[in-house]
């Protein structure tokens, strides 16, 4: 029996522009550089509510991708930082958000290093700010080849970078996956998760990859921006009658979010999630959520084919 290819819907997620950095943090073993991950990218799954967004892009160096060395030779992971490009303090934010985390636990965790890996102009000088904890034992050094602060630590030392970059990065990619069960929308979003996190230049903030609780702009309480994306709960289908825009079939809806730095690495990932799921046993459809271009102008079509036809 041939295997049934679920509907992808002609529509696009609305992306939009970022603010972003891109470090690498090394440790001793891959134990203590996923403790270093784990810390320094919490609490960063929605701009809605936190100071940024952060996740790891990839692993390198040895146990990772080798053909990304690290400088030290030791094991690494890339992680990237978004804060939303229409922020009027997004310059400020960001600094704010690495000397926060990297000083709280990039600095804090055993065994790591931290470098950075946006050669830019202008640059934040965070090395140095970071540096004072050092209580005037710090010191400038050149350690692998590049000009690091060096402070000394009960652990030892912590060796980082002098400066960090920042450029333009995207935010907001997403795939919706509505399914005929909760088990089958979660199963299909976390096999597309593990495909689109093989393409590099992108990170999935939210835990796991997946977020459960898609939102929409605006709210019924003044106080919130954001809320639960009620048209598209299953739960409320009955309530909301012809308002409800989840189809009879469908019982659960999953979401990938997608940020990365550049459109084309957003697109290519969301490329690889779909073709990995298409085929998925209880999935109904594939779908993205947009604004009608008042959140962001930057497109991730899922049917890109359909408009470079229309374009030529």
């Amino acid at each position: 029996m041939a295997e049934q290819t679920v509907e992808v819907e002609d529509t696009y997620a609305e992306a939009f522009r970022s603010l972003y950095a891109e470090i690498l943090v090394t440790a001793r073993d891959r134990v203590w550089l996923d403790h270093a991950c784990q810390a320094v990218t919490g609490n960063a799954s929605s701009s809605i509510f936190c100071d940024c967004e952060a996740g790891v892009d990839r692993y390198v160096g040895p146990g990772g991708d080798g053909s990304f060395p690290t400088p030290d030779g030791r094991p690494g992971a890339i992680i990237q930082f978004h804060v939303p490009r229409f922020r009027k303090d997004r310059v400020a934010a960001l600094e704010r958000v690495l000397l926060t985390r990297i000083s709280q636990n990039i600095l804090t965790c055993p065994t790591t290093a931290c470098f950075n890996l946006l050669d830019t102009d202008p640059y934040y000088k965070l090395g140095r700010k970071i540096s004072f904890f050092g209580d005037g034992h710090q010191f400038r050094d050149e350690r692998f080849g590049r000009k690091v602060w060096v402070l000394p630590i009960m652990g030892g030392e912590f060796v980082l970078d002098r400066r960090f970059g920042f450029a333009d990065g995207i935010m907001g990619g997403n795939l919706w996956f509505f399914g005929e069960t909760l088990d089958a929308s979660l199963a299909a979003t976390e096999a597309g998760v593990a495909a689109a996190a093989k393409v590099p230049g992108v990170i999935m903030p939210f835990p796991g990859g997946i977020a459960a609780s898609g939102s929409k702009a605006g709210s019924a309480y003044k106080f919130l921006f954001a809320s639960t994306n009620h048209p598209f709960c299953p739960t409320l289908r009955e309530k909301l009658g012809d308002a409800s825009q989840v189809p009879p079939n469908v019982r659960s809806i999953m979401e990938i979010i997608i940020n990365g730095r550049s459109l084309e690495a957003v697109s290519e990932a969301t490329q690889a999630a779909i073709a990995a799921t298409r085929t998925f046993p209880g999935l109904v459809k594939i779908s993205a959520g947009n604004y009608g271009g008042r959140l962001g102008k930057s497109w991730v079509w899922l049917r890109p084919e359909l408009h470079q036809e229309a374009a030529g």
